[in-house]
């Protein structure tokens, strides 16, 4: 049984259907298939996924959980997904790019492969807003080519509108992605997660 850890925020919680096990120890609560964690292990019954994700973290809050959440746990690999409520409430790229860096650094440092998913788009979010989550996601690409312990996955154009790559193509709330976009990430995810425990 491989251990993957998904780290990150309200995306990766499973927000507004599910509350990860973090939220709502031990098991989470809501509909389990609000999250990508479930369709990971749907599809990949060998491995076990881990839900750390917890709604409304930015990206400090999220790396300040690093040791409890990943490296405690050991894992295979980590899912890192972070940064959209920094941009949400008004902080720089640069802000989640230097948590992204020191993050990685970490689990480079643990010997646990990262696969890197992008910002997913929400509805409301102004021009400005998009312009950083975009800077964000294009550090992201950039540094997995850069760096061999990282693999970059584009979860932002996994979830968003075929006619609008800053709006989700379904959400209950304008902000989350459906439950078919949390399969959606899960199916991008997924490759990404076999490559780095292939080596």
């Amino acid at each position: 049984m491989k251990i993957v850890i998904c780290l990150g925020d309200s995306t990766t919680a499973g927000t507004p259907l599910f509350k990860s096990p973090v939220e709502t120890p031990p098991a989470g609560d809501g509909d389990e298939r609000s999250q990508f964690a479930y369709w990971l292990q749907a599809s990949h019954p060998e491995w076990r996924a881990l839900n750390r994700g917890v709604n409304g973290e930015r990206s400090d809050e999220i790396a300040g959980r690093f040791d409890r959440d990943v490296l405690a746990h050991t894992p295979d690999v980590v899912i890192i997904i972070a940064g959209v409520n920094d941009v949400y409430q008004g902080r720089p790229a640069a802000a989640v790019i230097e948590q992204l860096a020191r993050m990685y650094a970490r689990a480079d440092e643990a010997g646990i492969p990262v696969v890197a998913g992008t910002i997913v788009p929400y509805d409301t979010a102004t021009a400005a807003q998009n312009a950083e989550m975009r800077a964000v996601n294009s550090w992201i690409l950039i540094e997995a080519v850069r760096d061999p312990n990282v693999v970059a996955v584009d979860t932002r154009a996994a979830v968003a509108a075929a006619n609008d790559p800053d709006r989700l193509a379904g959400s209950p709330d304008g902000l989350h992605p459906d439950i078919e976009g949390y399969r959606r990430m899960a199916d991008a995810l997924a490759p990404a997660i076999a490559a780095a425990l292939a080596g």
